[in-house]
């Protein structure tokens, strides 16, 4: 490696360093400042259970400190986002071309809103159904819930967080056919597979019926369709901008060849 390498190298370094210390200082802000965010959230996710007659308890002395540490530390990382997916953009920035920078840019507010998409969907559509049938079941068999906070936002958080992270599907899809790695023949091809590796997901996020696992692995197929026809719509303008380069080439060696 040359003394300029090292240099480059060393600057890339101190660069990322810089700008993954800033993302961090920013999510120790928005920590304190959630902590205001905290009651108002735990009344809104309890009035819910509320209407169904259920109660949370606290089984340990430290379950209601450790919800309130633990839900502004999610607030905290849900609003850090969209600063860390800048900062790393700002840091691959100068390896991009212009277009790119621009198109790469605006994928950062549709990831976040994706994100808050999919919660929102597992909130006020799947929580609701579970909560329901899980409610009926008990009392069919003679069982009286009584839910621990702790169980409960735990279970929250891994059915709302997964689906922030899914609903990325159709972004990610969007960047891999940008790049060449994706097409939308590829992703009709492999249909039955990509269904068989969403219905196992599904199995991983549902309780154990057949109505519940059907309630989540429909809209994550829909989903998956839906990122076809936006691979589809982007690899026909990939193909545009190839053909135009491929032009503007042919046009540049017929000038060159004229000289």
């Amino acid at each position: 490696m040359t003394v300029d390498q090292e240099q480059s190298m060393t600057s890339h370094l101190d660069e990322l360093r810089k700008r993954i210390v800033w993302s961090l200082l920013i999510v120790v802000v928005l920590f304190a400042v959630a902590f205001p965010l905290v009651r108002p959230l735990v009344r809104f996710l309890q009035a819910d259970l509320k209407e169904l007659g259920i109660g949370l308890n606290a089984f340990n002395v430290a379950d209601p400190l450790m919800l309130y540490l633990n839900l502004a530390f999610i607030i905290a990382l849900i609003l850090a986002s969209p600063f860390w997916m800048y900062q790393l953009w700002a840091f691959v920035r100068p390896g991009l071309y212009e277009k790119e920078q621009k198109a790469t840019l605006t994928y950062i507010p549709v990831i976040f809103f994706l994100f808050l998409a999919g919660v929102a969907f597992s909130y006020f559509w799947l929580l609701p159904f579970l909560l329901e049938v899980s409610t009926d079941l008990g009392k069919e068999l003679g069982i009286e819930q009584v839910i621990g906070v702790e169980n409960y936002f735990s279970f929250l958080i891994r059915l709302t967080m997964p689906f922030g992270l899914l609903f990325q599907l159709p972004v990610v899809t969007m960047f891999l056919t940008r790049l060449g790695l994706v097409t939308p023949y590829f992703m009709r091809k492999n249909r039955k597979y990509a269904y068989f590796a969403l219905f196992v997901v599904a199995a991983l996020i549902a309780p154990p019926d057949v109505t519940s696992h059907l309630m989540i692995s429909v809209p994550l197929f829909v989903l998956y369709e839906i990122s076809i026809l936006i691979s589809a719509r982007t690899y026909k303008k990939v193909l545009i901008l190839e053909q135009q380069a491929e032009l503007e080439r042919q046009a540049d060696l017929m000038r060159e060849l004229n000289k």
